[in-house]
């Protein structure tokens, strides 16, 4: 964030990846929903956007390199963001994404710190697009279910996002979005931020549909990973299934808003979310620091 003398901040933020499904419009699309992300987690509205793509010099139809930039671009228009222009570079693997600029108000910035003891902890999308994405590179996950993570993952935060600017100052104590950290590290990061300790309800906390049955048989390699990065500070109660705690540490691609809201707002909050067409979920509280937990995990 960068602030001016006077008027709206300037926020910047990049984000780009390899593809995560086949179809080379739907990829455009989600990388822009996901670029975007970090812009409407801190409570800004983002604007422009420069691509950013590397492409391999042969082995690849024209066609599909069009079909990514323009799902990219519509999902951008969606947004209201303009697209610029950008840089590609030859590569072996696809990558795509965008750097974007947006405005924010440097009074009303949300960030991971600042959750307080007594907030109340909102979800806004599913979890799972991890898994899924993997069970897709294998070709073993049901259509319905690859759908639904689809559906997710190409919608932007923008309406929670507004819906947040709708409450007074202070109703919101701190924001962050779910990617590759997962549900545990970026809570992670917001309680160490905070100091504070978070309580999750696994039992709680939304995943698409089916995906616990597929979930120990595709665990991608970032889930391994953050879960050895992370658990050392995550108490988990003994009556947790597995599968599901295993989701809580998928890394998410365009993944929804975590959100501590004052525990005197959660009612207005959840409220602003419903009218707002949001399905959030409350999935947790937050507590007093314990010494050495960020992260304690019921049933």
């Amino acid at each position: 964030m960068y602030r001016w003398d006077s008027g709206p901040a300037l926020v910047q933020t990049v984000d780009f990846f390899t593809p995560i499904v086949d179809d080379p419009y739907v990829y455009g699309q989600i990388a822009a929903a996901n670029a975007v992300s970090d812009i409407y987690a801190m409570g800004g509205r983002p604007l422009t956007a420069l691509a950013i793509a590397a492409f391999p010099k042969e082995g690849l139809e024209a066609g599909v390199i069009k079909a990514i930039f323009r799902g990219g671009f519509d999902k951008l228009r969606e947004a209201g963001v303009a697209l610029l222009g950008g840089h590609t570079v030859q590569d072996t693997e696809i990558k795509f994404g965008y750097a974007v600029t947006g405005s924010i108000d440097p009074t009303r910035i949300l960030a991971n710190g600042g959750a307080r003891e007594g907030d109340v902890l909102f979800l806004t999308k599913p979890l799972g697009t991890g898994i899924v994405g993997t069970a897709i590179k294998f070709d073993r996950v049901d259509p319905a279910l690859a759908d639904e993570a689809v559906h997710s993952m190409r919608t932007l935060n923008r309406a929670a996002a507004e819906a947040l600017q709708t409450l007074p100052a202070g109703a919101i104590h701190s924001c962050t979005d779910i990617t590759g950290f997962g549900l545990i590290g970026h809570a992670s990061e917001m309680a160490k931020a905070s100091r504070v300790t978070v309580t999750i309800e696994a039992g709680s906390v939304p995943v698409f549909t089916g995906v616990l049955a597929i979930a120990a048989a595709n665990r991608s390699g970032g889930l391994g990973s953050n879960q050895e990065h992370f658990a050392d500070a995550v108490h988990v109660d003994p009556g947790v299934d597995q599968d599901r705690e295993a989701i809580l540490y998928d890394p998410q691609t365009s993944g929804g808003l975590l959100v501590a809201a004052s525990g005197e707002a959660a009612n207005r909050v959840a409220a602003a979310f419903q009218a707002a067409g949001v399905a959030a979920t409350r999935v947790g509280t937050v507590g007093v620091a314990r010494p050495g937990i960020h992260i304690v995990v019921r049933s």
